[in-house]
């Protein structure tokens, strides 16, 4: 059986799938928008990735190449999760009228607290800080000791993790 222009089409695909993940992980790698064509872009990365990795850079997918790039691949797959750092600064300050994905991690945490605890209130995951946001804040601060702000600060947003992760621990 022939070898169809659209299954060669959807292995350079895979390949530079397999590339863009390792991309994200290795600066030294460029990203490349999986395209399904083997240009200029998908050759230079191989080659950065065959430089990287000690292979004989000749910018082809040989396989020792491939083999190596699904060997990287697997190895972010297979690793310990990664830590996610959101909260930008230690003099970041969150409040009432922020939007976005830091808002949606914290009435996520709130939530969770709420979950575990009677008296902690929840609120509506919408990335919007708004009052009842403020509000369950203020309740959550008191209750660990800080000031009463109502606003996120990197105190108050290591207590919300701590407290989360004491939660994840006694789930355990």
């Amino acid at each position: 059986m022939a070898y169809t222009n659209a299954q060669r089409r959807q292995h350079i695909m895979e390949l530079q799938k397999y590339l863009y993940a390792i991309s994200l992980n290795n600066s030294k790698i460029p990203q490349i928008i999986p395209d399904g064509v083997y240009g200029k872009e998908t050759s230079i990365a191989v080659r950065a990735f065959q430089r990287e990795y000690g292979l004989p850079e000749s910018g082809n997918t040989d396989p020792a190449t491939w083999n190596k790039i699904v060997r990287v691949y697997r190895s972010y797959l297979d690793a310990a999760p990664a830590a996610y750092n959101v909260f930008p600064s230690a003099k970041y300050i969150v409040k009432d009228g922020d939007k976005g994905q830091l808002v949606y991690i914290i009435q996520t945490m709130l939530n969770d607290i709420g979950d575990h605890y009677e008296n902690a209130p929840c609120v509506e995951i919408c990335g919007d800080y708004n009052n009842a946001t403020t509000d369950a804040i203020k309740q959550f601060q008191k209750r660990v000791g800080l000031p009463q702000s109502g606003k996120v600060d990197s105190g108050t947003w290591n207590m919300l993790v701590h407290c989360c992760e004491h939660i994840d621990r006694t789930l355990q």
